[in-house]
């Protein structure tokens, strides 16, 4: 062959130079050709709804169920046995992509899972720390982006009840002690931190704020509300939203989207117990339940909303077209996605028994209005198959994709899907993020009793402190929690008190459970005989003290989410477990400087406390700074400005016991008093507060007119301190009864000694409102009591005539 090409140069040549002129010309001629535009949706210089569009066409049935389901129980088919993020496995197992990853700094998924602390934690090894976290996020992204047909990033959700749920992650105090401190100021801080953290790990979902109104606390998910009233529950989720992810979209780059949860009627489940029926009528559910959802909507783009587990009326939220269609989209205008519970769509069939199976459960839910399917795609991967027997429809399909496509346009995932993991564990539990912590720890706590004035303790004065209780040292932080990375005990911080002053003795007094890990199934109470040992050691160790810090309360398993039949969290009994009056009986009779702290999740029937503590502070659950914010309260560093948000009762026979009850509620009990023990908004200080009669500007209006109230304070005691002003409407005479009482306003303001200021609110019509018998909202003419005070019981009034 090589002779034959020597002896013909010209032809060989003449083909060679021929083959190079074409290729040539081809060449210059791709060279020359301008490229192909991208793809309308990937420009970012496009309206977001135009992007939506056009990605939308371009998708096949398959990819538009994809964006609709999320990955969670199923991630060993996305990651390697080890927990890390698998390209391939991906690829097989998800060849059209995800709409989202279900908390990815869990390692659900990963072999030999056992619940040792947040759910999800392996036997030996934690949740992904910020790093970690953000290196599978980036890796999942990368396989999202750049080997999917399209190139759709993914939406990753987190919890973030108080504080991100995540390992090292800033824990501030838990929800319903937030709601104690009134202050929705402080509140958009903390949850403007969580959302930093969450970003900068690549979290763009927040479950959270829970916005139910709570009304049973014998419900154990009471710990994660904000309270009983609609009002402050409105102002306090609207703060959390504001913290979460502003008030404008698209999202800053420090944002997360909030979800509104649980859609509704869960906070008042029958006999207390959790995902129980909530047989409310239209009417109560609007001027109950509704409202705080209802007000985040109108008021911020909120683009997640989460349906209850429950039914309401017979019919399981997330089944309700009426709530998820007609009112939510159609009356609220709500434009966001509304995302399933884990597995809520599954308990049709299986608690529920409304839906045969899957595919039934998942048309009842997609024609309900669900859009997203969580924490997994169980019942929407059935979607393709329910379209084809026509029992739901192409135009459903469309618009739930739409509207997830829309979350990922607005948190600016197309152009910026990755994260920075070094910036990731830079931007964790920061100083301030600390500081913000042992701040709203402090301002959390409710002083309930201070006899004789023995707070604020005086370092000076304690030659020996004794500090009692297990969770003392061992310290609680609430449900929704993970590993931040240190907690400081109520021992810890009083050691540091103590440091040059006076020592500190430390015995444990009594034990609840055995450990108190939230997301262990079985709860084992202490058994008795170690609980005598325990008070036994106590004494001893109380005698030798001349001053008694006495932690007691509760813990994660003694109120919690009842999340399964084997994982119960609901209790029949609102007193302390276990023999906790009994050692305080045995340390009271010491007659000894004692200060009790409470640390728990419910409202606890502490009559004995009530009565017989010297000092009383219910602490809730005050997260990762915990210690710091009880000694800086102990000591007068900060003087206690917490007013509870919920009644507590004497005992369950009293429930339910929420203050804005019906005039024929509360008649009274044989052999018992039907007043609570502590009534709505209550809280003590070091100080003393003089709270006058609301003025009008002026004494009449119209229907459709609003009006301006002041309300003097004044600071009549020694200390500076905190007060919460709260104005409350009654409505004398209605068409439909109406509650004894509504909170409308509140404002905490802080004076010095002898300061007076004027508190000014704006009172609405919206305030003055009801729900009438054609179930329409309209303020009727009469006369309204308008009233002010520093709680629910303690109020000076005026009135108020609508003409």
């Amino acid at each position: 062959m090589g002779m034959e090409l020597a002896r013909k140069p010209g032809r060989i040549g003449g083909i060679l130079a021929a083959c190079a002129l074409a290729f040539g010309g081809w060449f210059a001629l791709a060279a020359a050709a301008p490229e192909s535009p991208p793809p309308l949706y990937k420009d970012a210089s496009q309206p977001i709804e135009r992007r939506i569009e056009d990605l939308l066409s371009r998708m096949t049935l398959d990819e538009k169920v994809a964006q609709l389901v999320a990955v969670w129980e199923h991630k060993d088919r996305i990651q390697t046995p080890d927990g890390h993020f698998s390209t391939e496995r991906a690829i097989a197992a998800f060849p059209n992509g995800v709409g989202q990853i279900t908390r990815p700094s869990d390692r659900r998924g990963v072999a030999a899972p056992a619940a040792t602390g947040a759910a999800g934690a392996t036997a030996n090894q934690p949740n992904r720390g910020p790093r970690e976290t953000a290196d599978y996020i980036n890796a999942a992204q990368h396989w999202a982006v750049e080997r999917t047909r399209l190139g759709i990033p993914i939406l990753f959700h987190e919890e973030a009840l108080h504080g991100y749920v995540a390992r090292d992650a800033t824990s501030f105090p838990q929800a319903i002690g937030l709601a104690s401190t009134w202050d929705p100021a402080l509140v958009e801080r903390v949850f403007n931190v969580a959302s930093r953290e969450m970003r900068a790990r690549g979290v763009h979902l927040a479950l959270a704020p829970v916005v139910d109104v709570a009304r049973d606390p014998r419900w154990g998910r009471i710990e994660e509300t904000y309270g009983e009233d609609p009002y402050l529950v409105s102002e306090m989720s609207l703060a959390a939203i504001r913290g979460f992810q502003g008030t404008t979209l698209p999202l800053g780059p420090e944002r997360v989207f909030a979800t509104l949860k649980h859609m509704t009627g869960h906070g008042q489940p029958e006999s207390g117990t959790n995902t129980g029926p909530a047989p409310f009528g239209e009417r109560t559910l609007r001027e109950v339940f509704f409202p705080p959802f209802e007000r985040a909507v109108h008021t911020l783009p909120i683009r997640a909303v989460m349906p209850s587990y429950n039914e309401v009326d017979g019919v399981p939220s997330h089944a309700n077209r009426w709530m998820l269609h007609d009112v939510l989209r159609g009356e609220w205008g709500f434009q966001g996605a509304v995302v399933s519970d884990y597995f809520a769509i599954r308990e049709l069939v299986a608690r529920h028994h409304m839906a045969t199976d899957l595919a039934d459960a998942g048309a009842m839910a997609m024609n309900a209005g669900v859009d997203q399917e969580m924490p997994d795609g169980e019942a929407y991967a059935f979607l393709p198959q329910l379209l084809r027997e026509g029992r739901v429809t192409m135009a459903q399909i469309d618009d739930a994709v739409r509207r997830v496509l829309r979350m990922k346009f607005e948190a600016g995932l197309f152009e910026h899907p990755y994260v920075d993991a070094a910036r990731a564990e830079a931007l964790t539990a920061t100083p301030d993020a600390i500081a913000l912590a042992r701040e709203a720890a402090g301002r959390t706590m409710v002083l309930l009793r201070n006899q004789n004035n023995l707070l604020p303790l005086d370092a000076g004065r304690i030659r020996r402190m004794a500090v009692i209780g297990t969770h003392a040292r061992d310290t609680p932080i609430g449900g929704y929690s993970d590993v931040p990375r240190h907690v400081v005990s109520v021992l810890e911080a009083m050691q540091e008190e103590g440091r040059g002053h006076f020592q500190v003795d430390y015995a444990e007094g009594v034990r609840l459970t055995e450990g108190h890990v939230w997301a262990q199934d079985e709860v084992t109470p202490t058994p008795a005989a170690v609980n005598d040992r325990l008070r036994a050691e106590a004494i001893e160790t109380a005698r030798n003290a001349d001053t008694i810090v006495l932690v007691l309360g509760g813990n994660e398993q003694t109120s919690r989410e009842a999340w399964a039949d084997n994982h119960l969290g609901d209790r029949d009994s609102l007193d302390m477990v276990g023999p906790q009056d009994e050692l305080a009986r045995a340390i009271f009779a010491l007659n000894k400087p004692t200060v009790v702290i409470l640390l728990n999740g419910r409202p606890l029937s502490v009559n004995y406390l009530s009565q017989n503590a010297p000092a009383l502070l219910e602490g809730w659950y005050l997260g990762q700074e915990t210690g710091h914010g009880v000694a800086d309260v102990v000591f007068g560093r900060v003087n206690p400005g917490g007013h509870l948000p919920v009644t507590i009762a004497r005992n369950a026979g009293q429930v339910p016991d929420f203050y804005n009850h019906k005039p024929t509620a509360r008649r009274g009990y044989l052999f018992d008093s039907a007043a609570p023990l502590y009534p709505f908004g209550f809280g003590l200080s070091y100080t003393t507060f003089d709270i006058s009669a609301p003025r009008l500007a002026r004494s009449t209006i119209g229907t459709n007119e609003s009006v301006g109230v002041d309300v003097d304070v004044t600071n009549t005691g020694s200390r500076t301190g905190d007060e919460v002003v709260q104005l409350y409407v009654r409505d004398d005479a209605a068409s439909v009864t109406r509650p004894v009482l509504e909170l409308k306003r509140f404002q905490r303001v802080t004076l010095r000694p002898g300061e007076r200021r004027t508190v000014h609110f704006e009172l609405d019509p919206l305030a003055l409102s009801l729900w009438n018998l054609q179930m329409r909202r309209v303020v009727e003419p009469g006369t309204f009591t308008i009233s002010a005070g520093p709680d629910s019981a303690t109020l000076r009034s005026t009135t108020l005539t609508v003409r």
